[in-house]
């Protein structure tokens, strides 16, 4: 019934107060109802499209964002402000191999030590990595965009620094690519959508900046599911290395898929609600979604400002310390984003620690850290807020479609790539009062209270997929590395047995602003343990089917 319609028959409120039932307002008489409708149509409507005129005429939330800034302190923790860099370990006396695909599976800290050496050149390395990524990238379906020009300009600069005996660090000359939502200049970010798929942003994204910075090379857009959501993207649907049957999960999913097939030695991703977590365990990378608000989100397609978060996939624990630090740091256009002055992860005395293990946690990383001098002890967080998954749901929802009202509006919706996931979702979220999503965000405020009150040790060791966790951790704010543990057999093999398997992970949890923690205690089980080092059987893939 269109608006002319309503004030028609404003006597006759049946079809109002079913359309208030939706709301779950169906406790209005019917003059209360006319009421309302009046006003809703005079005030609200006016009001509503003005703003929408304002500031929400263009998709993805990388213009004006709302001030509403979600600060993941615990009470009157005070936070410092970064003033040195981590003090990266010395790793003298490693030679370069004979073979490429050995040097694919190399850490960054081994490659940047042969180019600190002058045994291989960044070009020599961007040119490897763009082979890679074109020669698995038929099978994995894991890159949008590749940067060769982009690429072989920046290493080039690389190599020119190093020869005039400028040194930038452990990331000089070093490929990596970033996730799709990510805007570098000139070239296409398309947000995993055939909506967005011609779309290039005049915009350089902060990470992008920073890692530019520090001497990296860029050699890839990497996929990410439509809008962020799954694997599914308009170019096909990113594969798990481990298993090529399997699919990588997403939304960064080429970055976990990438970095999983040794096509690049990091890469960059994004999470609101697992999109680190579980495309890193699926794939068997090592990765870590940091604080909320440790790195800045400028240039980055938006879903939740107050649950996005960027964060590297890498090989090592290591790596991804090295890759946080060239990236930490607060970014002037993110009002959320904050310098936080971390402790040094290599420096960490893991001996001071007390970890917890949930009823969870992968034993082997318990026995380990307790054979490393860490008092390891049962744990539980102990909360009663019992519907941690459907605050999530209302946070993210609405936020998302306050970024692409438009794109619903237009219809645009009806050609996204998978209809009952952000469709669904977002038409969905378009019926939530205002009031219950400041409600939401109230049990989000009491959820952190009593997380905050019960977490008592300095870490803890838990599934890092479970959904409560994936979606308690998010409205926390609180790190976690994902660390590979080990592998399975997949379910009904062939008879004449098949390379592929089912990757193991678990998850190392901290407080918020206490990476350092989680980031030392995965290097200390790494640093006696190899599962992080095994390669998935890309040159034996079998059968797809």
């Amino acid at each position: 019934m269109d608006k002319a319609g309503c004030s028609e028959k404003i006597n006759e409120v049946s079809p109002l107060k079913c359309a208030f039932a939706i709301f779950d307002a169906d406790f209005f008489n019917d003059t209360k109802i006319a009421e309302i409708e009046k006003g809703a149509t005079e005030l609200n409507i006016p009001i509503s499209r003005a703003n929408r005129k304002l500031v929400a005429s263009i998709n993805g939330g990388l213009h004006d964002p709302p001030y509403l800034i979600f600060n993941p302190e615990w009470g009157n923790e005070q936070v410092q402000s970064r003033s040195k860099r981590f003090s990266y370990p010395s790793i003298s006396g490693i030679q370069r191999p004979e073979s490429e695909e050995d040097i694919a599976f190399m850490t960054v800290l081994e490659l940047g030590e042969l180019i600190k050496t002058k045994q291989i050149t960044s070009e020599e390395l961007t040119r490897i990595f763009l082979h890679r990524l074109k020669r698995y990238n038929h099978v994995l379906e894991a890159v949008v965009t590749y940067t060769e020009e982009l690429a072989y300009k920046q290493a080039k600069e690389a190599d020119e620094m190093l020869a005039r005996g400028i040194y930038l660090g452990p990331l000089h000359g070093i490929p990596y690519g970033l996730k799709d939502i990510i805007s570098v200049p000139q070239y296409k970010t398309t947000w995993g959508s055939r909506t967005f798929k011609d779309q290039v942003l005049d915009i350089e994204a902060w990470v992008y900046k920073k890692l530019k910075s520090a001497g990296a090379v860029l050699v890839a857009k990497l996929a990410t599911g439509s809008l962020a959501y799954s694997d599914i993207w308009f170019g096909g649907r990113t594969r798990n290395p481990w298993n090529i049957k399997k699919y990588s999960s997403g939304s960064s999913s080429g970055s976990a898929a990438s970095t999983s097939a040794g096509m690049v030695p990091f890469a960059i991703g994004s999470e609101t609600c697992g999109s680190i977590t579980s495309p890193a365990a699926r794939c068997g990378v090592t990765a870590l979604r940091p604080t909320f608000g440790a790195v800045g989100r400028t240039g980055v397609m938006s879903i939740s400002e107050s649950l996005d978060k960027i964060g590297p996939f890498c090989r090592s624990a290591a790596d991804c310390s090295i890759i946080l630090d060239a990236i930490l740091g607060k970014d002037p256009d993110d009002p959320s984003s904050k310098d936080i002055s971390l402790d040094d992860p290599f420096s960490v005395d893991i001996t001071n620690l007390t970890v917890g293990y949930l009823d969870d946690a992968e034993m082997e990383v318990v026995r380990i850290l307790e054979s490393k001098g860490v008092k390891m002890v049962p744990f539980k967080l102990n909360y009663t807020v019992n519907h941690v998954q459907g605050i999530l749901n209302f946070t993210m929802d609405v936020d998302m479609l306050a970024h692409f009202d438009e794109w619903q509006r237009t219809g645009e919706d009806d050609f996204y790539e998978a209809q009952d996931q952000w469709p669904v979702e977002l038409r969905r979220a378009r019926v939530i009062p205002a009031v219950d999503y400041v409600q939401a965000q109230r049990a989000r405020g009491k959820l952190i209270r009593e997380i905050r009150e019960s977490f008592t040790v300095d870490a803890f060791i838990g599934n890092a997929t479970d959904p409560e966790k994936v979606c308690m951790g998010n409205l926390v704010g609180m790190p976690v590395l994902i660390v590979p543990t080990g592998f399975t057999q997949i379910s009904k093999p062939p008879p004449d047995g098949s390379r592929r398997r089912k990757t193991i992970t678990t998850g190392i949890y901290a407080p918020p602003n206490h990476d350092h923690v989680a980031l030392a205690l995965g290097m200390a089980y790494q640093s006696v343990t190899e599962h992080h080092r095994q390669r998935p059987p890309i040159d034996d893939l079998g059968p797809m089917t």
